[in-house]
């Protein structure tokens, strides 16, 4: 089953490459929930993942994202992905609106995907929204100290 899982998994980053992003949304249950962990974001369903997928995507209308590596035990699936792309949509999630800035962004992500019955039951996105706003200039550069 954890391959079944993995195959559902990596179909939704898939699916989010090639702007199939209804098709992405048909593997969330119905009362599923994904969450943005750094911003406490919550979404329901698929009409909820739908959401995720079209805020990336009008983001970074040119965004890739590359799986880097996959990791599965029984209905848990762990993905470590990045986007790629530039910046020139509105980003928008709740609280948040940053309109283009054409700049290009890497940022590095790992979802944490746990299924029932062949679909995601719930989806964890942990990223750096940090390192996302400073890349797009939203944040000033910090400047850290090293210390001995």
């Amino acid at each position: 089953m954890a391959q079944d899982n993995s195959d559902i998994a990596r179909s939704l980053y898939e699916c989010w490459n090639a702007r199939e992003l209804e098709r992405a949304a048909e593997v969330m249950k119905d009362e599923g929930e994904v969450v943005l962990v750094g911003v406490d974001v919550r979404l329901h369903g698929p009409d909820g993942l739908l959401e995720l997928e079209r805020m990336w995507a009008s983001a970074f209308p040119d965004g890739r994202m590359a799986i880097d590596r996959v990791i599965a035990s029984g209905d848990c699936v762990c993905m470590e992905v990045c986007l790629r792309g530039a910046h020139t949509g509105e980003l928008r999630w709740p609280g948040v609106e940053i309109a283009p800035t054409g700049r290009s962004v890497t940022l590095h992500m790992c979802d944490v995907l746990e299924f029932r019955d062949g679909k995601v039951r719930t989806l964890r996105s942990y990223f750096d929204s940090a390192s996302l706003l400073q890349q797009l200039g939203a944040l000033p550069e910090l400047a850290l100290e090293a210390r001995a």
